[in-house]
């Protein structure tokens, strides 16, 4: 690494005075493949471990991990400073990720950073903890416990049919299941469907994994569906039927689809339900395991979803509501199921698009290290307002697991294939909280049965009806027995909760701060990059900024000083019997006590009581600022005779001498879980274009957006991001079915000169009243002008030692993208320059070689390459030689153009040949 690290930093300041000497190329080696320039236009020299690589018509931008990037269900993102660069392209290796860089976003390459689930790849873990790590006291034991195995003895086999095509994916999709299924329950029984995440698809042996798809010869699939057999058993005892279905083929293919492969793993979803459907039916037409199985009842759905599978059965349960556009879907028949839930466990949320009238239960593992950001929390807060306000939406947040062992075909010890702690923990400075070992941390058969337990309360409760499971799930303050010793939280929204506080809603602050869930100035956002470790109330998007995604700060330094939240809108509490908080405290911070009051219109105030809350173990890798469900009782209200019909504020009085804490929000609760109620929501879908950019004149193209629905109208925020600068204005825009709500035109002005392929991207947030599908598209520019043609001309190719030879590369004409060539050294006719003909320090800063023992250049790793900017036709080429006093013949040196996109020489490429003759 020392000697990689010394040669990075003198190729890249060699590269910086290339870029201020006009007309200079200079030499230098490359990391493994032989490809690209370490250092943006103009020079500017780019971090260790990033290069450019492609030729001007396809730029691309190159990073490399010197530690391998396990697959995994977060998705690896480049981002310029705050800004968002695009979505990478892994490579085979493990270690490489590459983006294409359409035009202006090569002018964006300043403050480069590699990000996956919150948490940042392309600098070393930090160092150190929080705070020590304490468990919290055990809850109380609810009434009923849900991980108790039922009383129906299970049955498991599998299915496997015709493959199926997906749009936008080459290859054939499995249709492949695992079924548990209880013996002898009488009538038709819930079905309960589970998909697993994006993890490696094929294995050979016990080392050997790959994310290819179809596997390759030898190579046999991982069987991530069977990891869930454990939940599928104690459900099935239960009497619920169970399936779990294999989704290798999505995960080998998703790497291109701009929603990561929400959409296909929708339709694959569906493909089972809508065979399930038709066996219950038909029985006669179904496998053997499912005709042996109880009958479906199709009207009782509960989708579980792992990973990117919880993105994919959210997406299924919207498509299941209100169909998403023809093209982009694999499943086009009707709708003969209901679903009455979802779980997500360690979710990813790329679309930030939960759909508000179906209850879900999000898990949230403490030490995921995969989707680290616990961006699931969206699930919840994203729903706020959106719709009725029916439908539950739990988060249950389970300290010490982590994000792999909720599936044992991903746990070492228990899987097929090869498996892996997500959670990789540094041996010099241990995580106190996630290490193995820590107090904290869950075991794998722990976390399970955890994880087990969770799935059967939700089932019990959306499928079976029974609120007495309902204190676990939503904030009540209840442990089921079953998951001990795990200690696991939860805080929910919907199920009837009134009057909300919204920060997001039209609140005015005094005392405290209104601040920005996702914004780059400190001043505005919540929680800054300061912050020993991260909230999952304020995951990253897509933007370096959002809109009305807010929470309240509280600062204080002296005990008695109130901060109070007044609503735009009196808010109505009539028939709750408490106000319940979602608020944090700072990982590791004891005893915050605050005394909460409310306001009417009128002016007569209520204290209601005093809150205690501790901060969750946490460290600087871990995303533990997460909000607790505080309660107080409105029975102090009502005998202080307050208006609850028509409160106007809420007042916090920190009784603590200093500390911090974060508002989320504030409602009315009443036990209980209502009936849901589906509303018909118009559904908004951006799509993508591509059209010729042309060589003349200016023409208006709009981003294709279709709103669909059965009627009504809603809101949705949309951001329309500049290729430019990569930041984004937004505007709220009300949409209804058929009408063009959402109207973005694109100005393209034609030329004929050559240059790359731009984006303009759109991004589609609902705010109230409306659902969305495809969050993302926009208008993809094709430069459609004929590259220049290269050309090279020996300068100086046949010198005196201790002169440069030089070679100048030339453009038939100057274009708007740089344009670059790599050469690599080969073998020349005999005699051949060696390591003692050039200057020895350029050689060992260029390749970290020394000159003995003398041996010719080709033998030498290493490589010339140019870089023509946007406007200049130009560029020369050098190679310094030394003069010595031993007579000799003419040495030749001879490079071949490679392609740098597969580091082999590019067919038809240039060559440079020189000679350099004795000065004896």
């Amino acid at each position: 690494m020392v000697r990689a690290r010394r040669i990075w930093v003198t190729a890249a300041a060699l590269l910086a005075v290339a870029g201020a000497s006009p007309g200079v190329a200079v030499a230098g080696p490359q990391p493994p493949g032989g490809e690209g320039v370490s250092a943006a236009q103009g020079g500017t020299p780019l971090p260790p471990g990033w290069r450019l690589a492609g030729p001007g018509s396809a730029p691309q931008l190159v990073w490399r991990s010197d530690r391998p990037v396990p697959m995994g269900d977060a998705r690896v993102e480049f981002r310029s400073g705050e800004s968002l660069l695009g979505v990478p392209r892994p490579g085979a290796d493990g270690h490489t990720f590459r983006l294409p860089l359409g035009g202006p976003l090569a002018k964006r390459l300043q403050g480069l950073q590699v990000w996956s689930g919150g948490h940042r790849l392309d600098r070393p873990e930090p160092e150190g903890a929080v705070s020590a790590a304490r468990l919290p006291a055990p809850l109380p034991a609810n009434a009923v416990d849900p991980g108790k195995p039922g009383r129906y003895r299970t049955k498991t086999g599998e299915y496997a049919l015709a493959s199926v095509r997906l749009p936008g994916f080459a290859a054939p999709v499995e249709m492949r299941a695992v079924v548990v299924a209880p013996v002898g329950a009488p009538g038709k029984r819930p079905l309960a469907l589970f998909l697993h995440g994006r993890h490696y698809t094929c294995y050979k042996g016990r080392e050997d994994v790959t994310g290819d798809w179809p596997c390759k010869a030898g190579g046999k699939p991982v069987p991530s569906h069977r990891g869930y057999l454990r939940d599928q058993r104690l459900l099935a005892s239960q009497g619920y039927l169970t399936v779990s279905v294999s989704a290798n083929g999505v995960n080998g293919q998703d790497f291109a689809a701009e929603d990561g492969g929400a959409q296909a793993r929708s339709s694959l979803v569906r493909l089972h339900l809508a065979r399930w459907a038709g066996w219950a039916e038909h029985p006669g037409s179904a496998p053997k395991v499912v005709r042996e199985a109880p009958r479906a009842d199709l009207s009782r759905v509960l989708l579980i979803g792992h990973s990117r599978g919880g993105e994919g059965v959210n997406r299924a349960a919207l498509d299941s509501l209100t169909p998403p556009p023809a093209a982009a879907d694999g499943y086009h028949g009707p709708v003969r199921w209901h679903i009455r839930g979802t779980v997500l466990i360690g979710p990813t949320v790329f679309g930030q698009n939960p759909v508000p009238d179906v209850p879900s239960v999000s898990i949230l593992p403490g030490c995921d290290g995969d989707v680290s950001d616990l961006q699931g929390q969206v699930y919840v807060d994203g729903t706020r307002a959106v719709s009725n306000g029916t439908a539950l939406h739990s988060a249950v947040y389970v300290i010490g697991a982590n994000h792999n062992f909720f599936n044992s075909e991903w746990t070492p010890g228990q899987s097929a294939a090869p498996a892996e702690d997500d959670f990789s923990d540094d041996p010099q400075h241990h995580d106190p909280v996630c290490a193995k070992g820590a107090a904290t941390r869950l075991t794998a058969d722990r976390q399970h049965r955890a994880g087990s337990t969770y799935i059967a309360a939700a089932a019990r409760l959306f499928l079976a009806g029974d609120d007495r499971v309902r204190p676990l799930l939503d904030g009540s303050g209840r442990r089921a027995p079953s998951a001990d010793p795990a200690r696991v939280l939860s805080h929910a929204v919907g199920a009837g909760r009134s009057g909300g506080f919204l920060p997001d809603g039209g609140v005015s602050v005094t005392g405290a701060r209104l601040c920005a869930a996702v914004d780059p100035s400190p001043a505005r956002a919540c929680l800054g990059r300061s912050a020993k470790g991260s909230s999952p109330h304020f995951a990253y998007w897509a933007t370096d900024r959002e809109t009305a995604r807010s929470a309240v700060a509280l600062r204080w330094t002296r005990a008695g000083t109130p901060a109070r939240v007044t609503a735009g809108t009196p808010v109505s509490l009539t028939g709750s019997t408490a106000l319940r908080l979602r608020l944090f405290v700072p990982p590791g911070s004891r005893g915050t006590q605050l005394d909460v009051a409310l306001t009417d219109t009128s002016g007569r105030k209520a204290k209601l009581g005093r809150v205690t809350v501790d901060g969750l173990p946490g460290s600087e890798r871990t995303a533990s600022y997460w909000a607790q469900e505080l309660r107080v009782p409105l029975t102090a209200a009502t005998g202080a005779g307050l208006d609850l019909a028509s409160v106007k504020s809420l007042e916090l009085t920190p009784r603590s001498a200093s500390g911090r804490a974060w508002l989320m929000d504030a409602w009315g609760w009443r036990p209980g879980t209502p009936a849901v109620r589906t509303d018909a929501l118009p559904r908004v879908d951006v799509g993508r274009t591509t059209v010729d950019e042309g060589d003349s004149g200016v023409r208006t193209y709009r981003v294709p957006v279709r709103v669909t629905g059965r009627g009504g109208s809603g809101q949705v925020r949309v951001y329309v991001v500049d290729p430019a600068t990569g930041t984004a204005e937004n505007r709220l825009v009300t949409v209804r079915p058929g009408a063009q709500g959402v109207d973005v035109p694109v100005q393209v002005k034609g030329n004929t000169r050559y240059g790359t392929d731009v984006s303009y991207d759109v991004l589609v947030k609902a705010v109230r009243g409306a659902v969305v599908g495809s969050y993302r598209g926009g208008i993809t520019v094709h430069d459609d002008d004929p590259a220049p043609r290269m050309t090279v001309t020996p300068v100086a190719g046949r010198v005196t030692e201790g002169r440069s030879l030089k070679w100048r590369v030339s453009l038939s004409e100057a274009v708007d993208v740089d344009m670059s060539a790599v050469f690599q050294v080969v073998k020349a006719g005999a005699p051949e320059l060696s390591t003692k003909d050039v200057p020895a320090a350029w050689l060992r800063d260029m390749t970290g070689e020394k000159p003995d023992p003398e041996r010719p250049l080709s033998k030498v790793e290493f490589y010339l390459w140019t870089d023509i900017p946007p406007g200049r036709t130009v560029m020369d080429i050098n190679l310094p030689t030394v003069r010595d006093r031993v007579r000799e013949a003419t040495e030749s040196v001879r490079f071949r153009q490679i392609d740098p996109r597969t580091g082999k020489p590019q067919p038809g490429g240039l060559v440079l040949t020189g000679s350099v003759l004795n000065a004896s």
